[in-house]
């Protein structure tokens, strides 16, 4: 009887251990962790020969300030993660079509530019917990090339660090900060400045695939031109109807004269 009791003993240790990577397999299998929609970044990184896109198929913005109106249109905005190692994504993010339109409201003159959008290049490290699940931290540098059709573009190179801090409180609360340091093209294009932001994030899970997200933000752009904090508040909601699909809205509001009045964006993400 011992010896019958020591075998089973055994093989259901065995057992356990045999099943134990392939739940964790099959968990890391499931991993679906979009940007989107909030404003802040996520600590989670795509699996390694996994490529997650995310897109927002319509962008609208609108700055309006006593001397003119600026609406800004961007079309099918991509970001494309690519998975290159446990802990390691490769970014790239590039809008196809961006339609600036201006009125000046002195002269009532209307001008409109359109064409496609700088390039930007990121690498995303994980620090902890690549999943974002728990205390999810990472490091991303980032580079934006000026690609972009005449007036779109920043018509100089810009580069700077991300840096995401993820921490799901439990089930239905997750908190967050993201923070953000650039050497920003001037408005002029013939150099760059100091641009930092800080992006604070609340995450409510509604249910189980319908997400609810807000965020504050802080900017402060030291253009040489002129020298600027902008506040925005921002509240988005996320629907997963699978488990690597995902349809999103935004809408983001402008706090001060310096930052623009209104954001609207709709779009998703998916793994394939």
């Amino acid at each position: 009887m011992s010896r019958l009791r020591g075998l089973l003993l055994a093989v259901c240790a065995g057992t356990a251990v045999w099943a134990l990577p392939t739940a964790a397999q099959q968990r890391d299998d499931d991993r679906f962790c979009p940007n989107r929609p909030s404003l802040g970044s996520s600590g989670c990184t795509t699996l390694p020969g996994q490529v997650q896109v995310e897109m927002a198929g319509v962008d609208l913005q609108l700055d309006n300030n006593p001397d003119e109106r600026v609406d800004t249109i961007r079309f099918a905005d991509t970001l494309a993660r690519i998975g290159v190692g446990p802990k390691t994504e490769v970014q790239i993010g590039w809008s196809p079509q961006v339609i600036e339109r201006s009125r000046d409201k002195a002269s009532g003159a209307i001008s409109r530019v359109s064409g496609i959008s700088d390039l930007t290049l990121g690498v995303r490290q994980n620090i902890t917990h690549s999943d974002g699940h728990g205390l999810s931290t990472a490091i991303q540098p980032f580079v934006t090339l000026p690609t972009g059709s005449g007036a779109i573009s920043d018509g100089t190179w810009s580069a700077g660090v991300v840096a995401p801090i993820m921490y799901e409180v439990n089930d239905t609360w997750s908190l967050g900060f993201t923070g953000q340091a650039a050497a920003q093209a001037d408005e002029d294009r013939h150099g760059r400045h100091l641009d930092a932001s800080g992006i604070v994030e609340v995450g409510y899970t509604v249910s189980s695939n319908v997400t609810a997200f807000g965020d504050f933000v802080l900017e402060r752009d030291n253009d040489p031109m002129q020298h600027v904090t902008m506040a925005q508040l921002a509240g988005s909601l996320a629907w997963q109807p699978t488990k690597r699909t995902q349809l999103d809205v935004l809408a983001v509001t402008g706090l001060n004269r310096h930052t623009p009045d209104l954001r609207l964006a709709l779009g998703g993400a998916f793994v394939f």
